[in-house]
């Protein structure tokens, strides 16, 4: 276990965990930090016995979005055109990602934790989208990926105001799945996670991930169609023949890697 450029990578079994580790800086992200980040959850990706991932902070928060010495300075060096394929890596790979969000969340670090599959928070963490406060726009795509979760009234208020909002109220918005004590947050992260990489199929979960990318964008009538033609598909393949077998043997499926 190891940190470099900031992030710390940590494999336990099936589940991986990847920390932002630099709490000198509340985990602020230049640009080596989120090229890491990147790296890792497609190293992850590309891992047969990686089956999930969680995504947390070191300290007391989760990121704050970019180092304000690097906003400083980017209208002079501003950032590669596709850096954020590395930001919305979660969304591209085929391993499930859980965001465990340990504190301050906000900006870069937001749009990280809004393209993770599902949501854990700490009781009385704050977020905010942050971007029209420091004259930004909509960054990474979030403009598509926060609707999606939490309706375009509430996203176009989250994003035109910038305000601040707890864990509690982005439970309320549907932003995050569950709120916990801050001292058991990565001890639930991590056990949904190891139960994602117990029972389901990995082929499934990475097919699932194109399908919510793919099918959101099609009439409901074109999605069904995709969607049969993916389930035909399956019935030959050895993940359905394992999930019926250990359902009538009553033990935990040995699936096999889909990579």
């Amino acid at each position: 276990m190891s940190t470099v450029d900031g992030v710390r990578y940590e494999a336990d079994g099936p589940v991986v965990t990847c920390t932002f580790d630099k709490p000198d800086r509340s985990n602020a992200m230049d640009v080596p930090m989120q090229a890491r980040y990147g790296a890792l959850l497609r190293q992850a990706d590309a891992d047969p016995e990686v089956r999930a991932v969680v995504v947390t902070g070191a300290g007391r928060a989760f990121c704050p979005g970019a180092d304000l010495g690097l906003l400083g300075t980017i209208a002079t060096r501003p950032p590669v055109e596709d850096n954020f394929r590395d930001v919305l890596a979660a969304a591209s790979v085929g391993v499930p990602v859980v965001a465990a969000v340990n504190g301050g969340c906000a900006g870069l670090g937001f749009v990280i934790a809004c393209s993770a599959d599902v949501r854990f928070a700490a009781a009385g963490a704050k977020f905010t989208t942050a971007f029209a406060r420091r004259g930004l726009i909509a960054e990474y795509g979030i403009a598509k990926l926060l609707p999606e979760l939490v309706g375009q009234g509430r996203a176009r208020d989250l994003l035109l105001s910038g305000r601040t909002f707890t864990a509690e109220q982005a439970l309320d918005y549907g932003l995050v799945q569950e709120v916990v004590p801050a001292g058991e947050l990565r001890l639930r992260a991590h056990a949904y996670a190891t139960e994602l990489a117990t029972y389901s199929a990995p082929r499934s979960m990475a097919v699932m991930k194109e399908q919510f990318a793919r099918e959101a964008l099609l009439p409901l009538s074109e999605a069904a169609r995709s969607a049969t033609e993916l389930m035909i598909e399956s019935f030959g393949r050895p993940e359905l023949t394992e999930g019926l077998a250990s359902w009538n043997e009553r033990r935990p499926p040995r699936f096999p890697p889909c990579r």
